[in-house]
């Protein structure tokens, strides 16, 4: 699958290997911007919508293997072979899986997930709240957000999902993320381990890398990890402490 990209190409200087940010669960290309933008000066840098999200295909099926198919798929006709990659959440374990089937990947950032087979369930309330917008058949977005105010408490993340809101249409698919949400919160251990260095990013309010088993995951399979804490950051550790973070980047790819 051919996927919707933006490709910020270096156009002089040092060559380096291009950057890929892949966003995380009902995001889309523009959600780690702040952190493409801080590199398209020392890097080409690719921006992707993966499927069911943003302007890319839909698909019924939502496994990390296949869409780690998508990225190469869309880097082959964007002309790239070596490559480095920062995944967020959902796209951090896109990026996981990448790196341990394929040895194009050069350097590897992973913000605030674990390659974990997580059992909660963060984002019941967020589908009731999509779903019950897409039932409604609304055109406005202020419909739109009275809808959701009775499910999600944060204008926040009202916010942020309402980037994916457009012509009364949700542009990720609703339907088939619900039904594949075990395959989004899961981790398939396909036995692969990658020797060299990897740096993982997480929120020191997140808990998503915050127990003994997700720490034992990570040195698991990317046994020369370097775990950074972000203090003071929840999940969304890349908007809420962005110049940490990019510090934090700058220094693992240098």
């Amino acid at each position: 699958m051919i996927l919707n990209y933006e490709y910020h190409q270096k156009l002089e200087g040092e060559e380096t290997y291009p950057l890929v940010f892949i966003h995380g669960l009902f995001g889309s290309l523009s959600n780690l911007g702040m952190l493409a933008r801080a590199f398209q000066n020392s890097h080409s840098v690719i921006q992707l919508d993966l499927r069911n999200h943003g302007k890319s295909p839909q698909s019924t099926e939502m496994n990390y293997r296949e869409m780690a198919k998508d990225v190469l798929e869309t880097l082959d006709v964007i002309g790239i072979d070596k490559f480095s990659v920062i995944g967020h959440s959902m796209g951090g374990k896109v990026a996981m899986q990448l790196a341990l089937i394929s040895e194009r990947v050069e350097q590897l950032v992973i913000l605030d997930i674990a390659p974990f087979a997580y059992q909660e369930r963060h984002h019941d309330e967020i589908f009731k709240a999509l779903i019950a917008v897409q039932n409604a058949q609304i055109q406005s977005r202020q419909q739109a957000v009275e809808i959701m105010r009775e499910y999600i408490h944060s204008d926040m993340v009202i916010q942020f999902l309402l980037k994916s809101f457009s012509k009364g249409q949700w542009l990720f698919n609703v339907d088939a993320l619900y039904k594949q949400y075990d395959q989004i919160i899961g981790w398939e251990n396909i036995g692969n381990t990658l020797q060299q260095p990897v740096l993982f990013i997480k929120g020191g309010e997140s808990p998503y890398i915050s127990k003994a088993e997700h720490i034992n995951a990570i040195e698991h399979q990317f046994p020369h990890a370097k775990i950074v804490e972000i203090e003071g950051a929840g999940h969304w550790l890349h908007a809420e402490k962005t110049t940490e973070v990019i510090e934090q980047i700058q220094n693992y790819l240098d």
